[in-house]
């Protein structure tokens, strides 16, 4: 099934699984959603569990937060992340503290799902990838599926767990298609990476949509030029798996991290530093970042192209990393 008849499929089963779970956000309901996740929810489940909003994601997203303090676990939709920006105190200030300033007598099992990623000509302002500044934050928990299956299994697991969780999708993987467990008990762990693609060379670590374009290089690669690179997809940023990057790393010896997002303090510095300390004694060569252009994304689609870290400019640092071409 596709990514988004996955993450579809993962609501309907918690929305029937535990009647404390429930659906809000804009157009959620009557328009099945912006993007079509919600479809034929609201006819299922009615609309105490399936709830439309007004145009206003502080008040919501506070809503929520509120809700989720009282036993609750709502699950909600953020039209795209750059909306997000409108509640951050909601989350950062409020969601991502509430556990440790009432010394866990009181919890926020919140989950907030929103599209994120850019190469859709939606121009600057709807074309951000703030993982980093979510992964940031203590208390919060940040996940990003790259395939239908984590899609499920990751938003499972969010909605099961008893702490805030951001459920970052892509908007370019909701069409992608991939074998999905129909087992309703199908979880993906929170804070685990998988090894999407074993190799000997080069280990490349992304998560999102960058995994899908670090999986299309590494083929390319092996089919050229007879490298092989591994690929680890890391489904959480926040909590890290660690252990299974250093683990890649100390058997390939060379380390190229990417993201959607712009590489300034973003989530390959984050992760440069910790292999550079994990793996200091493993590595052959400096650990290479690619992101996206350190500019606000264009409209034109060549020049949109031209700033997004593209198989391209991908498989370039690769070679570079492997220092097959000048860095």
């Amino acid at each position: 099934m596709t990514y988004r008849e996955a993450l579809r499929l993962a609501l309907r089963e918690e929305l029937a699984r535990d009647e404390r779970v429930f659906v809000m956000g804009e157009e959620v309901g009557v328009f099945d959603g912006a993007y079509k996740v919600t479809a034929g929810l609201l006819d299922e489940f009615g609309p105490d569990r399936v709830r439309d909003t007004p145009i206003s994601e502080e008040g919501f997203v506070g809503a929520g937060v509120g809700a989720a303090m009282l036993g609750e676990r709502p699950v909600v939709e953020i039209m795209t992340l750059n909306f997000l920006l409108v509640a951050m105190d909601q989350v950062v200030n409020h969601a991502a503290k509430i556990g440790a300033m009432f010394g866990g007598q009181v919890r926020c099992p919140l989950v907030i799902r929103t599209p994120n990623g850019a190469g859709n000509q939606l121009t600057a302002q709807h074309s951000q990838s703030f993982d980093q500044y979510f992964a940031h934050v203590p208390g919060l928990k940040v996940v990003a599926p790259a395939t239908p299956a984590d899609a499920k299994g990751l938003l499972k697991s969010a909605i099961r767990d008893d702490d805030p969780v951001l459920v970052l999708e892509n908007l370019r993987i909701y069409t992608e298609k991939g074998e999905v467990p129909l087992d309703p008990e199908h979880l993906t762990p929170i804070g685990r990476a998988r090894v999407a693609r074993q190799g000997r060379d080069l280990t490349i670590v992304a998560h999102s949509y960058a995994v899908v374009r670090a999986l299309a290089v590494a083929e390319k690669l092996a089919r050229e030029r007879g490298l092989e690179a591994e690929v680890i997809d890391l489904r959480s940023l926040r909590p890290l798996d660690m252990e299974t990057v250093a683990a890649s790393v100390a058997k390939t010896n060379r380390a190229l991290c990417v993201e959607e997002g712009w590489p300034t303090y973003g989530v390959t510095a984050e992760l440069a530093a910790r292999v550079q300390h994990a793996c200091f004694d493993d590595l052959d060569a400096p650990v290479e970042r690619l992101g996206m252009a350190e500019v606000p994304l264009p409209y034109a689609k060549s020049l949109e192209t031209a700033a997004l870290p593209n198989e391209a400019r991908l498989e370039r640092a690769a070679l570079a990393t492997l220092e097959l071409v000048p860095a």
